[in-house]
């Protein structure tokens, strides 16, 4: 059982991208549009800050479970999660109805790089033995 939600982990960042890859290839109110405009706005522009950090936190628990992280691996993992909102920042600019733009970017870093932070000051306060110790069987 342990092998199977240690690898059903580590296939969940690949998933997400996929979710990610599909709703920003539909139009922006295919799946949610709230009745008022301005909140649908302003939920939507926050969902940047998230959208990638959630990538980024599943790259880390992806990599806990080998019981190898590092500094160094989360630092890949905030690049990969980077690299990715920069790829879907292109892929929408040729999606009709959507829209790509520097300031998206930005918020999707930012995002990433919150939670970088929060990760890395959880590491260096107790190492996520729990999470890692789990699936490593230490």
């Amino acid at each position: 059982m342990k092998r199977f939600l240690k690898w059903v982990v580590r296939l969940l960042p690949f998933a997400y991208m996929l979710l990610v890859w599909i709703l920003s290839s539909l139009p922006h109110n295919a799946v949610v549009e709230l009745p008022d405009s301005s909140v649908d706005r302003f939920f939507k522009e926050s969902m940047h800050l998230v959208e990638f950090a959630i990538l980024y936190l599943l790259s880390v628990a992806a990599v806990l479970t080998s019981g190898q992280f590092s500094r160094g691996l989360s630092m890949v993992c905030a690049g990969i999660a980077i690299s990715y909102g920069l790829l879907d920042e292109f892929h929408q600019s040729f999606v009709p109805y959507r829209s790509a733009t520097v300031i998206d970017f930005v918020k999707d870093t930012i995002g990433v790089l919150v939670a970088y932070y929060f990760v890395m000051r959880g590491y260096r306060r107790h190492g996520f033995r729990w999470f890692s110790g789990f699936f490593v069987g230490k």
